[in-house]
Parts: C-alpha cells; sequence; structure tokens
C-alpha cells in the first residue's frame, strides 16, 4: 500500500497572443462602449489568437515555460492534462498533440472539458495521481481560445472573453506544503445557461446550424451571475470551516477571471479587501480554463506568493461546475 502524499506546485508558465482588441475596437463592431463594459465586467481589453494560431498552440508556449521553470525534464512528465472546451479537433486528444510537441514521450495524455472550472478539475486529479504515487510530475495546461467560438455580433458575450494558456507543473511535496484540501462539484440542470448549441450529437452540423449561428457560445448572463456570486462564498465557506481556518490564514485568493463583480461580492460576503483577491480581469478579459493559472504565474512575478502562504484557488463555470483547491505555498517562485 502506498502512503499518500501532497502534492505541490514546482512550475508556472503561461501564454497570450500578441494582438490586443481594447474596448473601443468593440465599439466598431457592436452596440456598445468602453464604459458599459467595464462597468459591468471589469475588463478593459483582451488578447486575440492570431488566424492560425490553434489551442495546442499556446499550450505548447506555456508549458515550455512552466516546464522549463520546474527544471523537471520532459521524459519525467508522468501525465499532460490539458483544461480546455475548444480543443485543436473533436479527436484526438489536444493532449496527446501537446504531449508530442513537448516531448513528454513517457507521459500519459487526456482533456478534461467543465470551462472554467477545467483547471480546478484537471489540478484535482494531477493530486491525486501524486498522492497514490501513481506520477511523481504532473502537466496541467489551461488554455482556450474563445474568439473562434464566440459571435462576434452579440455585444452581451463577445465582449468578455479572450485568449490564452497557463500551465503548471505539479509533483510530490515536502513538510505540510502543498495542496490540503480541495472539493469538485456539479448542477448539471444549469448546463443550458452556457452552452454551444450545435457540433455535437444532440444537433450535427448542418448548413442550417452555420445560418442560424449555432456554433458560438450561448450565455444565460443573469443565471450564470447568480450561480457565481453564490458558489464562490460557499466554496471557501466549505474549506474554512472543514479545516478550522479564517479568511485571514490565506495570504491570496485567485478566483476565475469571469466578472469583476463576482469577486467584489465574494470580497464583501467575508468584510475581506479586495487587495486579498488576485485580479488581471481588466487586461485579459475571461480566458476560461486558462484564468486560475496565468493568474498563478503572475502572481508569483509580482511577489504575491511566498513561501509558507496558504492560497485559494477558485474555479467555477459552464456545467455547471465548480471547484477549489488550498494549497501551502511550496519553495517555488518567480522573479519579476
Amino acid at each position: 500500500m502506498r502512503q499518500l502524499r501532497r502534492a505541490t506546485i514546482i512550475g508556472t508558465g503561461k501564454y497570450l497572443p500578441e494582438k490586443v482588441m481594447t474596448n473601443f475596437d468593440f465599439e466598431k463592431m457592436v452596440d456598445t462602449t468602453d464604459e458599459w463594459i467595464f462597468t459591468r465586467s471589469g475588463i478593459r481589453e483582451r488578447r486575440i489568437a492570431a488566424p492560425n494560431q490553434k489551442t495546442s498552440d499556446l499550450a505548447v508556449l506555456a508549458g515550455e515555460m512552466a516546464l522549463k521553470n520546474s527544471g523537471i525534464p520532459p521524459e519525467k512528465i508522468g501525465a499532460v492534462i490539458l483544461a480546455s472546451f475548444t480543443p485543436d479537433r473533436p479527436i484526438a486528444a489536444t493532449a496527446c498533440i501537446i504531449q508530442n510537441r513537448l516531448g513528454c514521450v513517457n507521459a500519459a495524455a487526456f482533456d478534461v472539458e467543465v470551462a472554467c472550472s477545467g483547471y480546478i478539475y484537471a489540478s484535482s486529479i494531477a493530486s491525486n495521481f501524486i498522492a497514490t504515487g501513481m506520477f511523481d510530475y504532473v502537466l496541467v495546461i489551461g488554455a482556450d481560445i474563445l474568439s473562434k467560438v464566440i459571435d462576434f455580433t452579440d455585444r452581451n458575450t463577445c465582449v468578455l472573453f479572450g485568449d490564452g494558456a497557463g500551465a503548471t507543473v505539479f509533483g510530490p511535496a515536502e513538510g505540510d506544503e502543498g495542496i490540503f484540501d480541495s472539493l469538485l462539484g456539479s448542477d448539471g440542470s444549469g448546463s443550458e445557461h452556457i452552452l454551444i448549441p450545435a457540433g455535437g450529437t444532440e444537433m450535427p452540423t448542418t448548413a442550417e446550424t452555420v445560418e442560424k449561428r449555432l456554433h458560438y457560445v450561448k450565455i444565460n448572463g443573469k443565471e450564470v451571475f447568480k450561480f457565481s456570486t453564490r458558489i464562490v462564498g460557499e466554496m471557501i465557506e466549505k474549506i474554512l470551516v472543514r479545516n478550522n481556518m479564517k479568511l485571514d490564514d490565506f495570504s491570496l485568493i485567485i478566483p476565475h477571471q469571469a466578472n469583476i463583480r463576482i469577486i467584489e461580492s465574494a470580497a464583501k460576503r467575508f468584510d475581506c479587501p479586495m487587495e486579498k483577491f488576485f485580479v488581471n480581469l481588466d487586461k485579459y478579459g475571461n480566458t476560461v480554463a486558462a484564468t486560475i493559472p496565468i493568474c498563478l504565474h503572475e502572481a508569483l512575478q509580482q511577489g504575491r506568493i511566498k513561501k509558507g502562504d496558504n492560497v485559494f484557488l477558485v474555479g467555477f463555470g459552464g456545467g455547471l461546475t465548480w471547484g477549489t483547491i488550498a494549497l501551502k505555498w511550496g519553495n517555488y517562485s518567480l522573479s519579476s
């Protein structure tokens, strides 16, 4: 019987496309304004992938950085897990393409598709792989190219999203560092609130589905906002209660970057300063599965995470799904 062990983050990386699309650019495309977008979402600009860039391209660049920063050779990676709902193709798994390009020749590879909760789900799987001793090192990448599945005539959705990738290498922890609690959840009764209607077995691609623009993301904004503001607080509360901790015991909370009002709602619920939450939503918009690992990398660059800090990672989104990870930070650090 193998002894369970904690997993910890030993490498991070990110990649963001060069093209920047500002709110003023959207003023020329749809009936909106910079002020309208910013006051309702907290977003000022986002990155847009080049026409020839695939999700795997973004993921590989983020993965290369994470591997380099970890010091772990690609051949020592036991699994490559991609969190994404914008794969290169329906089959094979985009993680297999990434595994090959990164030279992770000894790694299993698979995709996890739970939209904005994807990075938390994938990281929880990685943690359990390491806990049981199945693998020593796991590469988790969150990457999405929303610009290819967003309807740029729909002002309510097109302004919210951006493209990007973030990556982390997980390995066995020392002492009491690493992931000490996590939770995952779902409510499939809300699956209609965030979806792409066509392209699957329910509604295969036809000329009619293309004409009706059914291959783009559709969002019930009101219901998603209600769900998100409720679930973030509930997740944090559950972790605190079952670990007999207070929010003051955590140095930083990294939430999914969907809407600034959702983050502000959580801060208000716990009477917590916004400074405790890491936010880069204004620069990148919602990059779906990439938001949390991008934030992690940038928080380290800014010196906002140090050895011994307790950190919350909080994800929520389509499915409806949610998940959170609580960890004590180890030795890994970055200089800006």
